[in-house]
């Protein structure tokens, strides 16, 4: 599919523009920001074969794409324009919301701010190395190339964090270009000056390479404007809007937003300076371990500002190197997955995904090779938090931000005098990370491998990874459990295959798949059905059920019946199951699991019939 095709095709799955706020891409994801998650066609997007997974997290639908993600970005800006709600999300939890701002406000320009601290990184190292001369003036044209979007970073979360806010961008940077005004800038540690004798207080390096006290002044504006904008009469607002808000906002920045912004930051870095200080070694072991899984949340946002603030109050970051192990173990173990697997389809993604790991892209990995078979992720986390605690006992720091991956080791090279960083012990514990992970991955095995090559039908898709799926759709409506739940080992053991419970709200079991009824028991507590593609599923009601010899169920089906999704197979009487003392909780179990690479559930809270609850992995 073309990439507006594919543009347009999610777009309308997502609930079309009006259940949009906002979107934003990464270097994988496009991350939606919906004012109604429900409405979007979570199934229908999953099937497309140009989508690798749906991630719903950290207040953000996330769709997963791949390298091409920014391709389909343009096209759908395009077909958006400027016209996206002027609603937020005001229903997430504080936690989501802020996940979700700094999302929004740092993914646009990451990828510049990745390509300029490569070329830092590099520049360090040539003049180490003395291949080129600091005082020469290709140097300085490229160190200004690499350093501006730092030193400037301001005005580019001006614009950004304006559009987040929904306010003019070019209003919000006039605050911005205010801070970076070299008279401005001269005032650096300098005695306070005053504005109609308020004392205008600068922090010791200017307001260049800082992130809250821009972001909280497009905040505060965006009640300013906002406000202006009512009072205003339409025929001068062109000209008064600017006006009155650079009035107001840029003094208030310099005399409270940016000194209160500056403090929240000092206190931010010396924060994590405090835990990283009271023990190195368990900071590296918690963050190279967790790092992936914070990924998957979306919780690693929280954590960038934080590298920007230490390195612009600091000059260095210690997190940054704490995380190349997690990422590079992710590689290692995709690795180990390619030599080891006889799927065919498994071998091509895992050795594309084990090279592009290397260079920080970890979903296609994450999504599509190791967490799917669980055991060679567990190992990666593994890799990563040993070699994540060998890089922060060698006190090893970043010098440039930019995206975590084996390009990130030169900005590692310190060119300050005076600030030692090992960067041996950066590419010694990668390489640990990278090695453990590989070992442990070969020697575990996978939780699940086909035995042979699965060919797709016309129920299964087939993401551009080569990963075959098949969706199944909830045949209940509550809330869904985990089969460890369940009392009864036969269901918590896994013995039965794999799959998901629910706790059922209404006393519907209707069909998952388009199939054949295999079993029916007469008693109408369980039914079994083999899918076209020939994925077997026991649904069972409530637990030792059969012990209430059909009372309180109604059996619709019988043995050979062909069922389509949605089909009704049994009705029952949930306030009479749980008089007789019966559990309720309901297993989907697909029991001929071992034939597949993997299930996996679509960590949701509740479901309701017919929407999608459960992927077949082939």
């Amino acid at each position: 599919m073309d990439k507006k095709a594919l543009a347009q095709e999610i777009l309308t799955l997502v609930g079309g523009k009006e259940n949009i706020n906002s979107v934003v891409h990464c270097a994988t994801r496009l991350r939606f920001s919906l004012k109604d998650e429900s409405k979007a066609k979570t199934k229908e997007i999953q099937e497309n074969q140009d989508v690798i997974q749906v991630v719903q997290s950290g207040g953000q639908y996330q769709i997963v794409i791949g390298s091409q993600v920014g391709d389909v970005y343009q096209e759908l800006t395009e077909i958006l324009g400027d016209q996206t709600s002027e609603d937020s999300a005001t229903d997430q939890n504080l936690f989501n919301r802020l996940i979700d701002i700094i999302s929004s406000i740092f993914t646009p320009f990451l990828g510049a701010m990745a390509g300029s601290g490569v070329l830092k990184g590099f520049l360090i190292l040539f003049t180490t190395l003395g291949w080129l001369s600091d005082k020469s003036g290709t140097y300085q044209i490229l160190f200004a190339a690499a350093d501006g979007i730092f030193m400037f970073l301001p005005i580019l979360l001006a614009f950004t964090a304006a559009k987040k806010f929904k306010v003019n961008p070019y209003i919000a940077s006039m605050t911005a270009f205010a801070l970076m005004h070299p008279s401005m800038v001269a005032l650096a540690g300098q005695p306070p000056v005053k504005f109609l004798g308020m004392p205008v207080i600068m922090p010791l390096a200017g307001y260049g390479s800082t992130v809250i006290p821009m972001i909280l002044s497009v905040w505060i504006q965006s009640y300013v404007e906002k406000f202006i904008k009512k009072v205003v009469p339409d025929f001068i607002k062109i000209i008064m809007v600017p006006l009155l808000v650079a009035l107001i906002m840029v003094p208030l920045t310099f005399i409270a937003i940016g000194p209160i912004g500056t403090l929240i930051g000092d206190v931010l870095s010396k924060g994590y300076t405090s835990v990283y200080n009271f023990s190195p070694v368990v900071a590296g072991i918690v963050m190279g371990g967790f790092w992936q899984v914070f990924v998957m949340f979306g919780m690693h946002w929280g954590f960038i500002p934080i590298g920007m603030i230490n390195l612009s109050l600091s000059k260095y970051d210690t997190m940054v190197p704490m995380l190349l192990p997690a990422v590079i173990a992710q590689g290692g173990a995709a690795l180990a997955v390619f030599l080891r697997t006889k799927n065919s389809k498994r071998k091509a993604l895992a050795f594309s995904s084990a090279i592009t790991s290397l260079f920080g892209i970890t979903e296609p990995t994450v999504y599509g090779v190791t967490l799917p078979l669980k055991k060679p992720f567990i190992a990666a986390c593994i890799g990563g938090a040993v070699g994540g605690g060998i890089v922060a006992f060698s006190g090893t720091k970043a010098f440039a931000m930019g995206i975590v991956s084996l390009l990130s080791i030169p900005t590692f090279i310190s060119p300050i005098e005076g600030i030692v960083s090992n960067v041996t012990g950066a590419i010694i514990g990668t390489l640990v990370a990278f090695l453990l992970s590989f070992i442990l991955t070969l020697v575990l095995g996978f939780d699940v491998e086909a035995p042979k090559e699965t060919s797709s039908t016309s129920d299964a898709h087939l993401s551009k990874e080569g990963v075959a799926k098949e969706i199944l759709v909830s045949p209940l409506t509550g809330k869904v459990k985990m089969l460890s739940d369940i009392a009864d080992p036969v269901f918590s053991s896994g013995a039965m295959g794999k799959g998901i419970a629910i706790e059922p709200t209404i006393g519907e079991l209707r069909s998952p798949v388009t199939g054949t009824v295999e079993i029916a028991f007469p008693t109408g507590h369980a039914v079994g059905l083999k899918s076209t593609s020939g994925i077997e599923i026991l649904l069972h009601i409530g637990m030792d059920t059969v012990e209430l010899e059909g009372q309180g169920f109604e059996l619709h089906v019988k043995k050979g019946d062909q069922v389509q999704p949605g089909d009704l197979l049994v009705t029952f009487d949930l306030e009479q199951i749980k008089q007789a003392g019966k559990p309720t909780i309901t297993p989907i179990v697909i029991t001929n699991s071992g034939d597949y690479l993997d299930v996996l559930d679509l960590n949701q809270q509740e479901v309701v019939t017919g929407e999608a609850f459960l992927t077949v992995v082939k």
